[in-house]
């Protein structure tokens, strides 16, 4: 069979969320299942170490697909064109974008539907009206769909009235790092980002969705209860300011201990894994997730976690993170000062997210994603 991929968010130095778990599931998907040709369509020049194996044919599509009206003449006429040119039995799209086609299976990922919650997720309006209008007829349009949680199952079958023998849940997994931390990488790190100091983290978009107005006045909170005790904790912030201006920059603006803040920009997974390490733990108190994958990075990198009661990320931590309400500024708080004081408790969690992480993995996720493509191979 010739199965063909929409492969558009494999960036050659520019893996992220979505590109990240296309990249890890057709790698092992491709390499395992060599009876069968895939067919990766690009938007753009590809590198090779995206050619996972000699089955895989990389066919680039002229057109950059990065806007909404580009994304409707790449998805809805240009994409279908190459899909009769290359004869292709089966589309698989690690994402929500499906050729406007018809006579072969059509499978995609639908990882969450935050903006249909709440549009102002998106800050970029012309993405906002694209979304919200094609974003349910791709899903309605697919034959299959893979989500990555079961809550994120519930949501799609409630929301766009999706019929539950269509979703599969696959899960997602971490962004693993293969380096071993030893005490002096430890120290290093604090002493690199945070002059020696300890520090808890957060890492992400920097966007409404992932609450950093709670977490700023969360840790003033903090940083106000341990006023008196020499507390000279650190808060590190690892991403983008892609929606930093607006109500997100005031708060910073207005928050009593924000020379405490420290900014790392985009950094690469390694740094990533050498912050989390060396960290008090990861504050994630989003609003809305559809799996949450820095919470498994921090499973792994040894540290504990600080996470909300909403949407997906109950179900993903089980018992082995502390979970809040990101609407309370004082829980938040609370669960900081609690890993700060509670050596004990923190030990217990980082003992927890460790064996709770071995239940996410990426041979997994890839098995789980086939299974779902095999159903249409004649």
């Amino acid at each position: 069979m010739r199965i063909g991929v929409n492969t558009r968010l494999l960036i050659d130095g520019k893996l992220e969320g979505i590109g990240y778990f296309a990249f890890q599931t057709l790698k092992r998907m491709t390499t395992l299942h060599k009876e069968h040709e895939f067919v990766f369509f690009f938007d753009r020049p590809y590198s090779q170490d995206f050619v996972f194996s000699d089955n895989v044919k990389p066919v680039v599509i002229p057109l950059q697909a990065r806007h909404p009206i580009l994304w409707k003449i790449y998805f809805d006429y240009l994409l279908p064109l190459y899909c009769k040119r290359y004869k292709i039995d089966i589309f698989f799209s690690p994402e929500n974008y499906l050729p406007k086609t018809s006579g072969i299976p059509l499978i995609c990922t639908v990882h969450d539907l935050n903006f249909l919650h709440d549009n102002s997720f998106i800050g970029n309006k012309s993405h906002q009206k694209y979304f919200l209008k094609y974003f349910p007829l791709n899903a309605k349009k697919a034959d299959s769909i893979a989500t990555v949680s079961e809550y994120s199952k519930k949501d799609i079958i409630n929301t766009l009235n999706i019929e539950e023998n269509k979703i599969s849940v696959v899960y997602s997994a971490a962004n693993a790092c293969d380096t071993k931390q030893k005490e002096s990488d430890i120290v290093a790190t604090k002493q690199k980002y945070t002059s020696g100091e300890e520090y808890f983290y957060f890492v992400g978009a920097i966007s409404k969705r992932k609450n950093l107005t709670g977490i700023f006045r969360a840790f003033d909170l903090f940083k106000q209860r341990q006023k008196g005790k020499d507390n000279k904790t650190k808060l590190v912030i690892i991403g983008n300011r892609k929606w930093w201006q607006g109500e997100i920059e005031d708060t910073y603006n207005a928050m009593k201990y924000k020379q405490d803040v420290v900014f790392t920009g985009r950094i690469s997974k390694e740094e990533i894994y050498n912050i989390a390490c060396a960290s008090l733990g990861l504050v994630f108190p989003s609003f809305f997730e559809g799996f949450g994958v820095p919470i498994i990075e921090a499973f792994e990198s040894k540290t504990a976690v600080i996470t909300s009661n909403l949407t997906s990320m109950p179900e993903i931590v089980g018992d082995s993170a502390l979970v809040v309400d990101p609407y309370d500024d004082n829980a938040i708080c609370d669960a900081m000062t609690t890993i700060y004081n509670d050596r004990q408790l923190r030990q217990d969690l980082i003992d927890k997210g460790l064996q709770r992480a071995d239940f996410f993995t990426w041979d997994k996720t890839s098995e789980l994603i086939w299974n779902i493509i095999q159903k249409y191979i004649k």
